[in-house]
């Protein structure tokens, strides 16, 4: 998947771009597993925040998630070279029972747990990631599998509040962001950058297991890239999409704004025609926005949404029609010329005799 130009290491100037947004950062939590992408980025970030004045105070985080016995020998390397470079290291640990099945899924919402306690106990209103080029091009490969819709094709964006809140550089309150700075970077610079800095790293035998989907997606990717799916394709179709996402939330605020109103706590009303009327993207987000917002079972999922707008527009064409369904501990139901979205009765459950 790399070519020669992906093989160049990273220079002073173009570290400079890459984390400019960072410099008035007072803190900076970076996530280093000891692999190569996040140990380069940390020596990247060291470098950096020795040209910068004012510069970000670095506080490098391993997560062991006690999955491996190598990976306190691993935590043990990164601090060296913490040490080396002049960064404070700590190492945080996923305790407790380990699920049978979603293993990664799990870990991966554990890491960022740990990662964000770090960096509220730092003062860090931003996290650090390693990210790639190369991961976002599996992640959107692992999405499109999936069926998602286009805000999970436009995959990871630069800055995020997935578990974690978004705005937070921007001087909001809430809690850190996440921030990749390398996503438009291949891989294979990230490694001829610590090759050239003579600094070793550790590979994470896990990543090379079959049993984990993105392992499988990464040893497709030559075959994809010989008939012209490769990863930087892969990554602008997503930086394409989040564009069109972006576009089409606008219009939903502003219909939303236009079209909804709150007769009651908890509730929000439509004119049906209107809704009707709206194209069908529209209508559904419409319906998916106040359901969220009322409901208490948490996300969504876009295949059921889809399914009740589905039922909902064969209500509309029915004279008189008549609707009422229940999503994510929400209410949609239709009332004369309204539909309205309310929080949903408490669920009956049946007594055992």
């Amino acid at each position: 998947m790399s070519t020669a130009e992906d093989a160049r290491p990273i220079g002073d100037a173009e570290a400079d771009r890459l984390f400019a947004d960072l410099i008035h950062e007072p803190a900076l939590v970076v996530a280093v597993s000891g692999g190569p992408d996040s140990t380069a980025l940390l020596y990247l970030l060291a470098r950096w925040r020795m040209r910068c004045e004012p510069s970000p105070q670095l506080h490098a985080v391993t997560i062991d998630h006690g999955l491996r016995p190598q990976a306190r020998r691993e935590a043990a390397g990164v601090k060296r070279i913490a040490a080396q470079l002049g960064v404070g290291h700590r190492t945080m640990r996923w305790t407790g029972a380990k699920p049978a099945t979603g293993l990664q899924e799990k870990a991966r919402g554990a890491r960022y747990r740990l990662l964000l306690a770090a960096a509220r106990k730092a003062g860090a209103r931003c996290v650090v990631t390693a990210h790639t080029l190369d991961d976002q091009a599996e992640t959107v490969l692992f999405r499109l599998a999936r069926g998602s819709g286009l805000a999970g094709i436009g995959a990871m964006a630069r800055v995020s509040s997935a578990g974690f809140h978004a705005g937070v550089m921007r001087g909001a309150k809430g809690s850190p962001a996440l921030v990749r700075p390398l996503l438009d970077v291949a891989k294979a610079r990230l490694i001829a950058t610590l090759r050239v800095a003579g600094i070793a790293h550790a590979e994470d035998p896990s990543n090379d297991d079959p049993r984990f989907a993105r392992v499988r997606w990464r040893k497709l990717a030559p075959a994809l890239a010989a008939e012209g799916l490769t990863a930087e394709r892969l990554v602008q179709l997503a930086r394409r999409v989040r564009r069109n996402e972006a576009a089409i939330e606008a219009v939903v605020t502003a219909a939303f704004d236009r079209l909804g109103s709150r007769p009651a706590a908890r509730t929000i009303a439509f004119d049906a025609r209107s809704l009707c009327d709206a194209p069908a993207e529209i209508a559904l987000r419409l319906i998916g926005r106040a359901a969220g917002e009322v409901g208490d079972e948490g996300p969504i999922e876009l295949g059921k949404l889809e399914a009740m707008c589905e039922s909902l527009a064969d209500a509309f064409d029915r004279p008189a029609g008549r609707f009422r369904r229940t999503l994510a501990g929400a209410m949609v139901s239709l009332q004369r010329d309204r539909l309205i979205v309310e929080r949903a009765p408490p669920r009956r459950h049946r007594s055992r005799s």
